[in-house]
Protein backbone atom coordinates (compact mmCIF):
# COMPACT_ATOMS: atom_id res chain seq x y z
CA UNK A 1 0.00 0.00 0.00
CA UNK A 2 1.20 3.48 -0.90
CA UNK A 3 -0.03 6.62 0.86
CA UNK A 4 -0.01 9.80 -1.21
CA UNK A 5 -1.06 13.41 -0.60
CA UNK A 6 -0.85 16.18 -3.19
CA UNK A 7 -0.72 19.92 -2.48
CA UNK A 8 -3.09 22.43 -3.99
CA UNK A 9 -0.38 24.29 -5.91
CA UNK A 10 3.18 23.78 -7.10
CA UNK A 11 6.34 25.86 -7.36
CA UNK A 12 8.22 26.85 -10.50
CA UNK A 13 11.45 25.47 -11.95
CA UNK A 14 13.12 25.37 -15.36
CA UNK A 15 11.40 25.42 -18.78
CA UNK A 16 10.77 22.50 -21.08
CA UNK A 17 9.53 22.45 -24.66
CA UNK A 18 6.41 20.39 -25.26
CA UNK A 19 7.71 19.21 -28.64
CA UNK A 20 10.81 17.56 -27.20
CA UNK A 21 10.78 13.74 -27.21
CA UNK A 22 13.55 13.36 -24.65
CA UNK A 23 13.92 15.58 -21.60
CA UNK A 24 16.32 15.72 -18.68
CA UNK A 25 15.52 16.06 -14.99
CA UNK A 26 17.97 16.60 -12.13
CA UNK A 27 16.64 15.07 -8.91
CA UNK A 28 18.22 15.69 -5.50
CA UNK A 29 17.71 13.10 -2.73
CA UNK A 30 18.08 14.40 0.82
CA UNK A 31 17.56 12.99 4.29
CA UNK A 32 19.39 11.53 7.26
CA UNK A 33 21.56 8.40 7.22
CA UNK A 34 20.00 4.93 7.02
CA UNK A 35 16.59 6.05 5.78
CA UNK A 36 16.87 4.19 2.46
CA UNK A 37 17.82 6.94 -0.02
CA UNK A 38 20.22 4.70 -1.95
CA UNK A 39 17.86 1.73 -1.74
CA UNK A 40 15.10 3.93 -3.16
CA UNK A 41 17.30 5.06 -6.04
CA UNK A 42 18.64 1.61 -6.93
CA UNK A 43 15.14 0.11 -6.66
CA UNK A 44 13.93 2.69 -9.21
CA UNK A 45 16.84 2.13 -11.60
CA UNK A 46 17.19 -1.68 -11.40
CA UNK A 47 13.88 -2.82 -9.83
CA UNK A 48 16.00 -4.72 -7.31
CA UNK A 49 16.09 -4.05 -3.57
CA UNK A 50 19.50 -3.90 -1.90
CA UNK A 51 19.32 -3.24 1.82
CA UNK A 52 22.81 -2.04 2.74
CA UNK A 53 25.11 0.54 1.18
CA UNK A 54 28.40 2.15 2.11
CA UNK A 55 28.48 5.86 2.89
CA UNK A 56 29.15 7.25 -0.57
CA UNK A 57 27.68 10.18 -2.46
CA UNK A 58 26.70 9.38 -6.03
CA UNK A 59 24.94 10.81 -9.05
CA UNK A 60 23.08 8.12 -10.97
CA UNK A 61 21.88 8.40 -14.56
CA UNK A 62 18.83 6.50 -15.77
CA UNK A 63 16.55 6.71 -18.80
CA UNK A 64 12.89 5.85 -18.36
CA UNK A 65 9.64 6.47 -20.23
CA UNK A 66 6.96 8.55 -18.57
CA UNK A 67 3.63 9.09 -20.38
CA UNK A 68 5.21 8.09 -23.67
CA UNK A 69 8.13 10.48 -23.36
CA UNK A 70 11.74 9.47 -22.74
CA UNK A 71 13.11 11.04 -19.57
CA UNK A 72 16.78 11.17 -18.67
CA UNK A 73 17.01 11.10 -14.86
CA UNK A 74 20.09 12.45 -13.08
CA UNK A 75 19.72 11.47 -9.41
CA UNK A 76 22.05 13.02 -6.82
CA UNK A 77 22.04 10.68 -3.83
CA UNK A 78 23.54 13.01 -1.21
CA UNK A 79 25.25 12.23 2.07
CA UNK A 80 24.02 13.70 5.33
CA UNK A 81 27.04 15.25 7.12
CA UNK A 82 26.82 14.21 10.76
CA UNK A 83 29.31 16.85 11.90
CA UNK A 84 27.46 19.79 10.31
CA UNK A 85 24.43 21.84 11.18
CA UNK A 86 21.17 21.21 9.31
CA UNK A 87 21.56 24.52 7.51
CA UNK A 88 24.90 23.32 6.13
CA UNK A 89 23.57 19.95 4.96
CA UNK A 90 22.13 21.44 1.75
CA UNK A 91 24.34 23.57 -0.47
CA UNK A 92 23.27 26.38 -2.76
CA UNK A 93 24.98 24.45 -5.57
CA UNK A 94 22.68 21.47 -4.97
CA UNK A 95 19.54 23.62 -4.99
CA UNK A 96 20.59 25.44 -8.17
CA UNK A 97 21.28 22.07 -9.82
CA UNK A 98 18.03 20.40 -8.81
CA UNK A 99 14.85 20.43 -10.87
CA UNK A 100 13.09 18.52 -8.11
CA UNK A 101 13.83 17.31 -4.57
CA UNK A 102 12.95 14.10 -2.73
CA UNK A 103 13.24 14.29 1.07
CA UNK A 104 13.33 10.84 2.67
CA UNK A 105 12.80 9.80 6.29
CA UNK A 106 12.25 6.44 7.98
CA UNK A 107 8.91 5.89 9.70
CA UNK A 108 10.93 3.99 12.34
CA UNK A 109 13.25 6.91 13.14
CA UNK A 110 11.73 10.11 14.52
CA UNK A 111 15.04 11.96 14.37
CA UNK A 112 15.15 11.38 10.60
CA UNK A 113 11.67 12.93 10.34
CA UNK A 114 12.93 16.00 12.20
CA UNK A 115 15.86 16.21 9.75
CA UNK A 116 13.38 16.31 6.86
CA UNK A 117 11.28 18.95 8.63
CA UNK A 118 14.33 21.19 9.02
CA UNK A 119 15.64 20.47 5.52
CA UNK A 120 12.38 21.47 3.84
CA UNK A 121 12.36 24.70 5.84
CA UNK A 122 15.98 25.29 4.83
CA UNK A 123 15.04 24.80 1.16
CA UNK A 124 12.08 27.16 1.42
CA UNK A 125 14.26 29.80 3.09
CA UNK A 126 17.01 29.46 0.48
CA UNK A 127 14.51 29.57 -2.39
CA UNK A 128 13.48 33.10 -1.46
CA UNK A 129 16.91 34.21 -2.68
CA UNK A 130 16.65 32.21 -5.90
CA UNK A 131 14.65 32.87 -9.05
CA UNK A 132 12.87 29.50 -8.93
CA UNK A 133 11.88 26.82 -6.45
CA UNK A 134 12.15 23.12 -7.24
CA UNK A 135 9.06 21.03 -6.37
CA UNK A 136 9.50 18.76 -3.34
CA UNK A 137 8.22 15.28 -2.52
CA UNK A 138 8.43 14.04 1.07
CA UNK A 139 8.76 10.25 1.38
CA UNK A 140 8.20 8.20 4.51
CA UNK A 141 10.11 4.97 3.82
CA UNK A 142 10.11 1.51 5.49
CA UNK A 143 6.34 1.17 5.62
CA UNK A 144 6.88 -2.58 5.88
CA UNK A 145 8.22 -2.10 9.43
CA UNK A 146 4.91 -1.07 10.99
CA UNK A 147 5.78 -2.71 14.31
CA UNK A 148 8.70 -0.28 14.69
CA UNK A 149 6.84 2.85 13.58
CA UNK A 150 7.56 6.05 15.52
CA UNK A 151 6.22 8.56 12.95
CA UNK A 152 2.54 8.34 12.03
CA UNK A 153 1.25 8.71 8.47
CA UNK A 154 -0.75 11.71 9.62
CA UNK A 155 2.39 13.53 10.77
CA UNK A 156 3.94 13.02 7.35
CA UNK A 157 0.80 14.27 5.61
CA UNK A 158 0.55 17.36 7.80
CA UNK A 159 4.20 18.28 7.24
CA UNK A 160 3.77 17.95 3.48
CA UNK A 161 0.57 20.00 3.46
CA UNK A 162 2.09 22.73 5.63
CA UNK A 163 5.07 23.06 3.27
CA UNK A 164 3.06 22.62 0.03
CA UNK A 165 4.79 19.35 -0.86
CA UNK A 166 3.56 16.00 -2.16
CA UNK A 167 3.69 13.13 0.34
CA UNK A 168 4.19 9.39 -0.18
CA UNK A 169 4.57 6.66 2.38
CA UNK A 170 6.14 3.57 0.83
CA UNK A 171 8.32 0.52 1.35
CA UNK A 172 11.28 0.41 -1.03
CA UNK A 173 11.92 -3.13 0.29
CA UNK A 174 8.46 -4.50 -0.51
CA UNK A 175 7.37 -2.90 -3.76
CA UNK A 176 8.84 -1.35 -6.89
CA UNK A 177 5.51 0.26 -7.78
CA UNK A 178 5.58 2.69 -4.85
CA UNK A 179 9.09 3.83 -5.73
CA UNK A 180 8.04 4.29 -9.36
CA UNK A 181 5.14 6.50 -8.24
CA UNK A 182 7.55 8.75 -6.34
CA UNK A 183 9.93 9.38 -9.25
CA UNK A 184 7.25 9.60 -11.93
CA UNK A 185 5.18 11.83 -9.67
CA UNK A 186 8.11 14.20 -9.32
CA UNK A 187 8.50 14.33 -13.10
CA UNK A 188 4.85 15.44 -13.34
CA UNK A 189 5.53 18.21 -10.81
CA UNK A 190 8.66 19.30 -12.67
CA UNK A 191 6.70 19.50 -15.95
CA UNK A 192 3.99 21.59 -14.28
CA UNK A 193 6.44 23.96 -12.64
CA UNK A 194 8.42 24.41 -15.86
CA UNK A 195 5.22 25.20 -17.75
CA UNK A 196 4.23 27.74 -15.09
CA UNK A 197 7.61 29.40 -15.25
CA UNK A 198 7.51 29.50 -19.03
CA UNK A 199 4.08 31.15 -18.88
CA UNK A 200 5.30 33.69 -16.33
CA UNK A 201 8.32 34.50 -18.52
CA UNK A 202 6.01 35.02 -21.50
CA UNK A 203 3.83 37.44 -19.55
CA UNK A 204 6.87 39.42 -18.41
CA UNK A 205 8.07 39.63 -22.01
CA UNK A 206 4.70 40.98 -23.15
CA UNK A 207 4.68 43.54 -20.34
CA UNK A 208 8.18 44.71 -21.28
CA UNK A 209 7.19 45.00 -24.94
CA UNK A 210 4.06 47.01 -24.10
CA UNK A 211 6.04 49.27 -21.77
CA UNK A 212 8.56 49.92 -24.53
CA UNK A 213 5.82 50.73 -27.08
CA UNK A 214 3.83 53.03 -24.80
CA UNK A 215 7.00 54.65 -23.48
CA UNK A 216 8.03 55.42 -27.07
CA UNK A 217 4.60 56.90 -27.88
CA UNK A 218 4.70 59.17 -24.84
CA UNK A 219 8.17 60.35 -25.87
CA UNK A 220 6.82 61.20 -29.36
Amino acid sequence: MVVQVKPSSHHCSKTIEGTQQKVEANILLLGAENVGKSALTVRFITRRFIGEYGEIESIYSHIDTVDGREISFNIWDSLYPQDSAITESISEKQLQWADGVILVYSICDRSSFEVVRQQVQRIRHASRKMSATAPIIIVGNKRDLQHRRTVSSEEGRLLALSEDCVFFEISAAETYHGVLLVFHGLIDLIKESRALRKGAAGIKSIVRSMSAVFGKKRAE
